[in-house]
């Protein structure tokens, strides 16, 4: 569920402006047990009019920033809450982005983060790679190669018969092992009113959701979420095996649900809110989401692209 907050009233906007804060800026949030990792886009900071994008500021979506000015070398951003605002303050040093987050009003020092220009990859899915050696992520009997989010001992999955399966109050859960370019296939039976993710290198999630028959949206099953649509729902029922096939080259991205694809080289702009590292020009691993209710995956595998 989502909660939509109501915007207070806005600080003033500054004098334009410095350009050097537009673009895509990929985040890093040092904070325990894990490093945050955000996105934001920035246009127009050489204009009084500013505008910008997050990801991910609250409810795991992207955010139009509500509030934002620009001065020379320093940027400030945020949104009203009922419990005060949200406010990311940022200077520019050395093409960097040197900031804090705090919460106003709550008694906690504030966040320190950093941000530097999301990567151009130049990786494009133009039919010149080639398949390396499938690799199996599922064991036949135990979490082998799996290792928990955040957390010291992964909570709530089990593996049974090749089908590993959370309760849907385990963790999130990683893969030892890492991928640049690859295709995934997986099947998935979620339960109803269930939802989960595959977040491929850990960045970007493909959703899983129970929304048989509904209309699709960026939210929906097999959506990149938050960002690419699907061109149509291609969800089975609850309680059935459901297949995705996902091949993820540089930026492009392309999911095949129960054999209808939904999403055609979609240019995948940034960071979703399951990003676990803001690296984004480095392999990363897959990501499984195990605490947004019952879900079973099996016959998970990995096929690196390979030139």
């Amino acid at each position: 569920m989502r909660t939509a907050w109501i915007l207070l009233t806005a600080w003033p906007l500054l004098a334009a402006g410095d350009a050097r804060f537009n673009g895509r800026w990929d985040i890093t949030g040092y904070r325990e047990p894990r490093n945050a990792a955000w996105w934001v886009e920035i246009t127009g900071a050489e204009t009084d009019k500013p505008q910008g994008k997050f990801v991910t500021a609250f409810g795991g979506d992207m955010n139009v920033i509500q509030e934002i000015s620009v001065k020379p070398g320093e940027l400030q951003f945020g949104w009203a809450r009922p419990n005060g605002r949200m406010v990311f303050k940022a200077r520019f040093v050395d093409g960097k982005l040197e900031g804090t987050f705090e919460n106003e009003g709550q008694n906690r020092p504030p966040m320190k983060w950093v941000a530097v220009r999301a990567p151009v990859i130049p990786d494009k899915d133009d039919g010149t790679w080639r398949e390396g050696k499938p690799v199996a992520l599922i064991h036949a009997k135990d979490l082998g190669g799996w290792v928990a989010d955040g957390a010291t001992e992964i909570r709530g999955w089990s593996v049974a018969d090749g089908v590993m399966a959370t309760t849907g109050k385990g963790n999130n859960i990683i893969s030892e092992a890492k991928f640049w370019n690859f295709k995934l296939h997986a099947e998935v039976k979620v339960a109803e009113h269930s939802n989960s993710g595959i977040g491929l290198r850990a960045r970007y999630e493909v959703q899983v959701f129970d929304d048989f028959g509904r209309p699709p949206n960026t939210h929906g099953n097999g959506a990149l979420y938050a960002r690419i649509l699907p061109s149509e729902n291609a969800s089975k029922p609850a309680g059935e095996w459901q297949t995705y096939d996902v091949r993820l080259v540089g930026r492009q991205v392309t999911v095949v649900l129960n054999g209808k694809t939904i999403i055609d080289k979609g240019e995948v702009e940034g960071l979703t809110a399951i990003a676990i590292d803001s690296n984004e020009a480095e392999p990363g691993p897959i990501y499984l989401q195990g605490d947004h209710g019952p879900v079973e995956f099996r016959n998970l595998t990995v096929t690196p692209l390979v030139k």
